[in-house]
């Protein structure tokens, strides 16, 4: 094993980029003979293959493999995990969906070993990280205060926005809606004023293909939904831990949502169209008013532009609310539940740390975002740029690059510049206009229980969300009323340990990141 100085290899690097060389393929070297490595990689989509090309790269690079000895064929990576944990057989590497939780549980427990010292003595890339972005990282850590996993860190600021059917606004004589009144001014155009000009009411003002999304609309109101990239999520106010559907706004804003439903300003089948309910209805030409992916929903410009007469959907800044607050409650959360971490039984910690490293190098960081060079990219004045066969291929980028291993939730650092060459000027002039205001909430990254807040967590909080959830639908729906509930409906989250949850939330809040 090569065991090189940060200086010498600084050195190195230094003279090979000054020779205008590129940095030899030996940099990337982990060990002189290959070793193998055990690990558990699971995603709802897929468990890991090391036929994947771009792993195929990575061990060739730095002599390590990892051979994939993932327990169970299901679609649920926390039932993988668990399985797993039952054999008592821990791989050498373990990561994947959502691992942090199960990390964080159990390498306090001794399962997985603490990687802040080895990060720091021996994976240069990931510690120069650590240092830049220290809160987020923090946010990593389990409820001991060590680190557990090395993340998957995200790129990019945005991710969903609000879009219209500027070509509807158009045909009625309207203009963008710059705040809630004139927003559901527009939304009854929509429905009542036929700007598909078919002659039938057969319009969609106001669709969501996540039904999560319907209850965004709080935030005209003044409410909350989530304070983080993950749907029900808590927020931080002034320091306190709050949860949107407990706070203020919330109640008028599902008053004025089932308001909207009721009219046919909201999609009938909000609840149970499902995923593809922005493809069936933009196609059909019947959607007007959405809040979607920047990209994929700009994207429609280009793939309807023969099939639609006259269709453009554009992306709008938040109309203001109530009060006045333009709000985009949506963010890119810089760091992400995945990641993977070394068990208690890796013989080979510090190679598998410096195997992770190899991800947050320049070369690796380019092959677990991009690819292989001279097949899905080329390098252009030192950028990673699609070939034209790899972006006009028919199959959707993301999805060819996790075919073949990349852009797979490892422990690494994603670069924006690859969604951005599969962007079109719809989505980027969004995410321009977004630019220009101060639309965006702080976020929310998550609290590392100790063992007690955990257990008051564990047995209080998905009863409480089912219960919020539940009476979301039927206020909606209108089987129930938001109003004539409201007050039992406090009563009720405090019976069911809403409270205890806050309190449990709140003290691990203050240890992880100060008061």
């Amino acid at each position: 094993m090569h065991k090189l100085s940060l200086h010498t290899i600084a050195l190195s690097v230094a003279t090979l980029c000054s020779s205008g060389l590129a940095i030899a393929q030996e940099s990337a070297k982990v060990v002189d003979k290959p070793l193998t490595l055990t690990v558990h990689l699971h995603d709802k989509k897929f468990t890991y293959d090391s036929n994947w090309p771009v792993e195929k790269e990575a061990a060739r690079l730095t002599g390590i493999s990892l051979k994939d000895v993932t327990i169970g064929n299901t679609p649920d990576s926390n039932e993988a995990f668990n399985l797993m944990i039952a054999s008592g057989n821990l791989p050498d590497i373990v990561g994947g969906k959502a691992v942090k939780r199960n990390l964080n549980r159990y390498g306090p427990e001794g399962a997985f070993i603490p990687l802040q010292d080895l990060i720091k003595e021996h994976a240069p890339n990931i510690y120069a990280q650590m240092q830049a972005r220290p809160q987020v990282f923090n946010s990593a850590k389990a409820g001991d205060g060590n680190l557990y996993y090395v993340p998957y860190l995200t790129d990019g600021k945005y991710g969903r926005g609000y879009f219209m059917r500027t070509d509807w606004l158009d045909k009625l004589g309207l203009k963008v809606p710059q705040n809630i009144d004139e927003l559901y001014t527009v939304l009854t155009a929509f429905r009542n004023e036929d700007p598909n000009g078919n002659g039938k009411k057969d319009e969609i003002p106001a669709f969501f293909r996540n039904w999560q999304e319907v209850l965004r609309l709080v935030t005209f109101w003044d409410g909350r939904t989530s304070g983080s990239d993950t749907y029900h999520d808590f927020h931080v106010k002034d320091g306190k831990i709050k949860h949107g559907y407990a706070g203020a706004g919330y109640k008028l804003g599902m008053k004025n949502i089932a308001k909207w439903y009721k009219e046919g300003l909201i999609d009938p089948e909000v609840f149970t169209r499902g995923s593809r309910a922005r493809e069936f209805l933009l196609a059909n030409d019947l959607g007007g008013f959405t809040h979607d992916w920047f990209a994929s929903t700009a994207s429609y410009n280009d793939s309807l532009k023969d099939k639609v007469k006259g269709f453009k959907l554009e992306a709008i800044i938040p109309p203001a609310s109530i009060s006045g607050v333009r709000m985009e409650e949506h963010r890119r959360i810089p760091i992400k539940p995945e990641g993977w971490g070394i068990s208690y039984s890796n013989k080979h910690p510090i190679e598998s740390i410096k195997y992770m490293d190899f991800w947050w190098s320049e070369e690796g960081r380019r092959l677990a975002n991009f690819g292989i060079e001279g097949k899905q990219y080329n390098l252009v004045d030192g950028k990673a740029i699609f070939t034209k066969e790899f972006l006009e291929n028919a199959r959707p980028v993301n999805s060819q690059l996790t075919d073949i291993g990349a852009q797979v939730r490892r422990g690494f650092w994603q670069d924006y510049n690859y969604e951005i060459q599969w962007t079109n000027k719809f989505a980027l002039e969004g995410i321009k206009l977004y630019d220009q205001g101060d639309y965006l909430v702080d976020q929310f990254l998550g609290v590392a229980f100790n063992e007690k807040e955990q257990a008051t967590s564990d047995k209080y909080w998905s009863g409480i969300q089912t219960y919020m959830l539940e009476k979301q639908q039927s206020w909606v729906l209108a089987t129930s009323d938001v109003d004539a509930d409201w007050d039992n409906y406090l009563v009720q989250l405090d019976k069911l340990g809403f409270n205890k949850v806050l309190t449990a939330m709140q003290s691990a809040y203050d240890r992880q990141y100060g008061k």
